[in-house]
C-alpha cells in the first residue's frame, strides 16, 4: 500500500512537469530511416549507431557532407542513397528521423508517418516530434539518458559531462559482480529482491558523495558568471 501511495505522489508531480516516457529501443530489431546527411544528420547518426553499433539505418538525401560518408562508410548495417525522399522509403521503418533544412519536407513526412502509425523525430521542431534524441552517459552496461523535455540540450550536455566524471569506470565492473550475486541467489523472487536491496544499500552513501559532486560543480559554474558579470559593470561604467 505503502508503494502505491508513493507512485500515486510521483505520478501527480510527472503531472506538471516533465511528461514523456523514458525508453530504451533494441535498434537493431527495428528499421529506421534517417533523411538528410549535413551536419545534423551526421549528428543524428552518430547519436544512433554509438548506443546502437548494430541498428539498422537507411540513410536518403540528394547532399551528402562527406564527413557524413566517411562516418557512415564504417557501418555495413547503414545504406545510404543520394537521391530525393519517395513515399515508399517509409515502407516497413519504425522510426523516422528528419534532418533537412525542408520545413516543408519535414511537414509532410511527419503526416505520413502519422498516417501508418510511425514514430517521428525532427530536428529542431519538438512540435513534429513523437520522441526526443536525450544526451546519453554511458558507463559499459550503465546507461543514463537525460531529459530536459526540450527545454535546453545545452543543459543535459553539461549534466551529461558532469555524470562522466563523477561516475567511475569500475562501475561496470560492480553490474558484473551483482549479475553473477542474483544469478547465484535461491528462493522466489521477493527473497532475491530484498537480497539485492540490502547488497546495494551502501549505494546510498555513494549517491550521496555524487550530490555533493554536483553541487559543488554548480556553485563553481555561478561563481565564475557571477565575477564576469562584476567585471562587465565595471568595465562598462570605467569607460
Amino acid at each position: 500500500m505503502n508503494w502505491l501511495m508513493s507512485e500515486k505522489n510521483e505520478i501527480q508531480k510527472v503531472k506538471s512537469t516533465n511528461e514523456l516516457f523514458p525508453i530504451f529501443l533494441k535498434l537493431q530489431n527495428f528499421h529506421t530511416l534517417l533523411v538528410g546527411a549535413g551536419n545534423v544528420g551526421l549528428e543524428k547518426l552518430s547519436a544512433l549507431l554509438q548506443n546502437s553499433p548494430q541498428a539498422n539505418v537507411s540513410v536518403v538525401a540528394t547532399e551528402i557532407n562527406p564527413d557524413f560518408e566517411h562516418f557512415a562508410a564504417g557501418y555495413s548495417n547503414v545504406v545510404v542513397e543520394r537521391r530525393a525522399f519517395r513515399d515508399d522509403d517509409i515502407e516497413g521503418v519504425s522510426l523516422i528521423i528528419l534532418a533537412t533544412d525542408n520545413f516543408k519536407l519535414h511537414s509532410y513526412v511527419f503526416e505520413l508517418a502519422k498516417e501508418r502509425g510511425i514514430l517521428i523525430n525532427v530536428a529542431d521542431t519538438p512540435d513534429l516530434c513523437d520522441l526526443y534524441l536525450g544526451s546519453i552517459v554511458r558507463k559499459g552496461n550503465l546507461k543514463i539518458a537525460i531529459s530536459t523535455n526540450g527545454k535546453s540540450p545545452t543543459l543535459a550536455k553539461r549534466l551529461k559531462e558532469v555524470l562522466n566524471d563523477a561516475l567511475p569506470e569500475e562501475i561496470d565492473k560492480s553490474l558484473d559482480n551483482l549479475q553473477s550475486i542474483r544469478d547465484s541467489l535461491k528462493g522466489d523472487f521477493s527473497y532475491k529482491v530484498k537480497k539485492m536491496n540490502e547488497i546495494t544499500s551502501g549505494l546510498v552513501e555513494d549517491r550521496k558523495t555524487i550530490v555533493v559532486s554536483l553541487r559543488s560543480y554548480w556553485l563553481m559554474i555561478s561563481t565564475v558568471i557571477i565575477l564576469i558579470m562584476v567585471l562587465f559593470f565595471v568595465l562598462f561604467f570605467k569607460f
